[in-house]
């Protein structure tokens, strides 16, 4: 259980790591919207291994496969199907861990549940599951973009101490992406970079944050009390592989602040509109979303695999060492910036479709 996201625009992901394929099914998407493999693949060569010299080396094309729910180029209005086949697995590199539990892994916690777990690779507590979402957020950016003209950008704001300071407002896709660790900061970025390399070759790894921003998103997105805005996109965000932590608007240095600094005050624009002097509440107020931009932070532990010798047990409770071998991301931040932003645009576009379907407009 537990594989399936949203409500009206709802997606199940499946596959392991290294099985024959990922992919993800797509239920509720709005019929004739024009979408292409080439769309699709676009989100997945952000996200794929083997991109850079700071990500993992396993060399994967990640070409998607549209195999239902798409007809001359538009969508039907059943479910889409997108498969993508694992090519370059080495099963053989993960023979020790199928005894042996690597230390703030998944694997004694699924082996606790389950009774069983795929050790190759991680199986389903992979971030290759996260292939499927990426996919799936490909599909939901567009319809965002098409009905409401919303933009979702995210970047890595922090890796370790190394912080950008930058405008969640002014940032743009082509800042985020014009380095391999997508930090818009570009001289911060070429530290970022120096200081993966280094601790990658001394086969440890480090973490950091990821900040999304969504503009343009309409007045009335949210469903109080327990389906509030926030909450979903928390929940969204922190269902990622190794995140750890979320935060929206002020986030946790907002409490250092008295309620007459925090607020964000209201006043009416030229063109008559309700606006805030501030955006303090990132976006969400009560649950729903006010106009403003959404501006919520994720933030990623460092790798739990890595290839220093580390203290662990086995699965019949012996006491051992592990220098994890495989391949693996020393910071899993840069390809992190796509799968939030999928998390995000799901969300958005599940609530976009409930609002539309309860209150008929947005």
């Amino acid at each position: 259980m537990g594989n399936t996201f949203g409500h009206l625009f709802r997606v199940t992901t499946f596959g392991e790591s290294h099985g024959g394929a990922v992919g993800v099914t797509i239920d509720g998407c709005p019929p004739k919207l024009e979408i292409s493999a080439a769309e699709i693949q676009a989100e997945l060569d952000r996200r794929r291994p083997g991109q850079s010299k700071i990500t993992t080396p396993r060399q994967e094309a990640d070409i998607c496969e549209i195999v239902s729910g798409v007809f001359e180029g538009k969508t039907l209005g059943t479910p889409i199907a997108i498969l993508v086949r694992n090519k370059d697995t080495r099963p053989q590199d993960y023979s020790e861990m199928a005894s042996t539990y690597r230390p703030s892994h998944a694997d004694a916690t699924y082996e606790a549940k389950y009774g069983i777990r795929n050790w190759q690779g991680g199986g389903r507590a992979s971030a290759r599951e996260t292939i499927g979402r990426v996919a799936a957020g490909a599909i939901a950016k567009k319809i965002l973009f098409q009905v409401a003209g919303v933009e979702i950008i995210g970047y890595v704001k922090r890796i370790k101490d190394l912080e950008a300071k930058v405008s969640p407002d002014q940032v743009t896709l082509e800042q985020v992406e014009s380095n391999i660790v997508r930090c818009p900061d570009q001289e911060l970025a070429t530290q970022m970079i120096q200081l993966i390399e280094q601790v990658g070759r001394g086969g440890d790894s480090l973490g950091g944050v990821v900040e999304c921003a969504a503009r343009n998103v309409p007045k009335g997105l949210g469903e109080p009390v327990f389906d509030k805005l926030e909450a979903d996109l928390a929940k969204a965000v922190m269902s990622l592989p190794a995140s750890k932590g979320f935060e929206i608007g002020s986030g946790f240095p907002g409490t250092y602040l008295t309620g007459s600094e925090h607020n964000d005050e209201f006043y009416i624009d030229d063109g008559g509109n309700v606006r805030t002097v501030t955006n303090r509440s990132g976006g969400i107020q009560g649950g729903i979303s006010n106009g403003e931009n959404i501006v919520i932070r994720v933030a990623f532990k460092p790798t739990a695999t890595i290839r220093k010798e580390q203290r662990t047990v086995t699965s019949s409770g012996e006491e051992t060492t592990l220098a994890a071998k495989g391949r693996h991301d020393p910071c899993v931040l840069p390809r992190a910036v796509p799968m939030v932003e999928a998390m995000v645009a799901l969300v958005l576009c599940d609530h976009l479709l409930r609002q539309q379907g309860q209150c008929g407009t947005l």
